[in-house]
């Protein structure tokens, strides 16, 4: 498949999880991809890696100024960087509130306002953020975590409002449960990761967690011209989480 070709891409968060999945699907379809991460000394070519923290404001501009100057500009956005948070409202103190609210949606806000120059100046245009099942679905234990995706969701709709008009596409991608590096360390802390893990796939409707590589197929999907008529969208790959409502199996 080759509908990137020629587009340029910076996907943040990029060095592992969804973040590289889509990257690497991104660079298969044919774009030229930056990675911008805390660490990026995973990612080899054909990617390239740019040190940034989302949290840091004049990071965030150097990174994406330097990883637009030798792409050649920048087409396509993606705000993946994040980071997770457990427990319920009693359990954060303000510091890890304003910890994670600083990466998970500041991140996006300083990435989006350093690239949108570039954007502007692309004929292609597309930013895709990554949000979360918790904005749409009360889940336990991820108060704070929900928060930030829920204000990464409005963040979205506001943003495509916003630039509508200067052709830039804003979307997001709401993923389920995702077998990812961190949703593995979670595990490895329950009392027991089996028995924890079969929750989680039981919480899904298909019965499993989703993949990076399908959540990284749906971030793609929107950021490509096959997606030229779609913008203020969120859409869920969470293996039917979010919509279905299933009686139990025998009934």
């Amino acid at each position: 498949m080759s509908e990137l070709n020629g587009l340029k891409a910076l996907v943040t968060g990029g060095a592992c999880g969804i973040g590289r999945a889509t990257a690497e699907l991104m660079a298969q379809r044919g774009a030229d991809v930056a990675v911008l991460d805390l660490d990026p000394s995973p990612v080899g070519k054909p990617l390239r890696g740019y040190a940034a923290d989302v949290s840091d404001d004049t990071a965030v501009r150097s990174a994406v100024a330097a990883a637009a100057g030798d792409l050649g500009g920048i087409d396509i956005l993606v705000n993946n960087a994040g980071i997770g948070a457990v427990g319920t409202v009693e359990d954060n103190d303000d510091a890890e509130w304003y910890r994670v609210l600083d990466v998970n949606v500041l991140g996006m806000v300083r990435t989006t306002r350093a690239a949108l120059p570039l954007l502007r100046a692309s004929a292609h245009r597309a930013v895709v953020n990554t949000c979360s099942i918790a904005a749409t679905a009360g889940l336990p234990q991820r108060a704070l975590y929900s928060a930030s995706k829920g204000a990464v969701q409005a963040l979205t709709l506001a943003m495509a409002a916003d630039h509508v008009h200067d052709g830039i596409r804003v979307n997001c991608v709401n993923p389920g449960t995702a077998d990812t590096p961190w949703v593995g360390r979670l595990l490895d802390r329950a009392p027991d990761p089996e028995a924890e893990r079969a929750a989680l796939n039981a919480r899904q409707p298909m019965g499993r967690l989703v993949t990076a590589e399908e959540v990284a197929a749906a971030i793609a999907y929107l950021a490509s011209p096959a997606a030229a008529g779609v913008t203020g969208t969120a859409l869920a790959v969470d293996g039917g989480m979010q919509g279905l409502r299933l009686r139990p199996k025998g009934q």
